[in-house]
């Protein structure tokens, strides 16, 4: 995924200007979906005139996929109007923030290995494998299409971003630590998890904290942002065991465009 914090707020070729609301919120573009954030500071009036816009964009309505993420605490009549313009709430998501500035510890013995030591091939197929049985909703977007979101957001630097974690040589998950483009020390996880027969061994948490020190050490982020479905309850853990710290919660609506 794309994002540019200015790149809905300028003039198009055309001269054409962007609606203002534009400004207001977070555009993540990929390359067959486009994903708006920050919407929870419009008020009602705001956000149904926000999605009229984007509906009426052809930029916008290019993409397949169209999500808007919103405050749960949304009145009926904003999601009555997203409901009514093929919009379906996809999930329920918790988002939390991890003050890096302390030293973190680590524990357990992994290592991870990017795509300057493995395949691309190799790590799409055991992210493929990670997202099995994973209690977040299901992802919209095929493997390639994931990768090609990847490639698109973080450029060149995705190299260093797709990690295969192993222990005592295994594979057991992937870590996936980048910078939030159009940030200077934000760090995000595109993708964090773990292997079927990794999970249940208390190797979660271990794995986030080493990724949350490559964050701050390699990547040079000053904190962290995540979130993870409400349904996701080892996750939550794993937030909780690592020092996160609940911010909001959202829901997430998705429309699949006519094309």
């Amino acid at each position: 995924m794309e994002y540019s914090p200015n790149l809905f707020n300028q003039k198009r070729k055309d001269d054409k200007m962007e609606h203002p609301l534009y400004a207001s919120v977070k555009f993540v573009k990929g390359g067959n979906s486009i994903t708006v954030e920050d919407t929870e500071e419009l008020k009602v009036k705001e956000f149904i005139e926000l999605v009229q816009a984007l509906l009426n964009d052809s930029e916008i309505t290019a993409a397949k996929y169209l999500t808007i993420l919103a405050d749960r605490r949304l009145s009926e009549e904003a999601g009555e109007y997203l409901r009514g313009n093929g919009f379906m709430i996809h999930d329920e998501v918790q988002f939390v923030v991890n003050d890096l500035q302390n030293e973190i510890e680590e524990e357990g013995n992994f290592s991870l290995k990017s795509l300057a030591e493995v395949k691309e091939d190799t790590f799409k197929e055991i992210w493929r494998q990670t997202m099995e049985g994973s209690l977040n909703a299901p992802q919209s977007l095929n493997m390639n299409e994931q990768m090609k979101s990847v490639k698109k957001e973080l450029g060149s630097s995705y190299i260093d971003t797709c990690n295969i974690a192993y222990e005592k040589g295994e594979p057991v998950g992937v870590v996936m630590p980048h910078i939030e483009p159009g940030t200077n020390e934000e760090g995000r996880f595109f993708y964090f998890g773990l292997l079927k027969e990794a999970r249940g061994k208390k190797k979660s948490a271990p794995l986030y904290r080493k990724g949350l020190k490559i964050l701050k050490e390699t990547f040079g982020a000053a904190y962290s942002i995540g979130a993870t479905s409400v349904r996701n309850k080892p996750m939550l853990k794993v937030f909780e065991k690592t020092g996160c710290k609940k911010t909001k919660r959202v829901h997430v609506y998705k429309r699949i465009q006519k094309q």
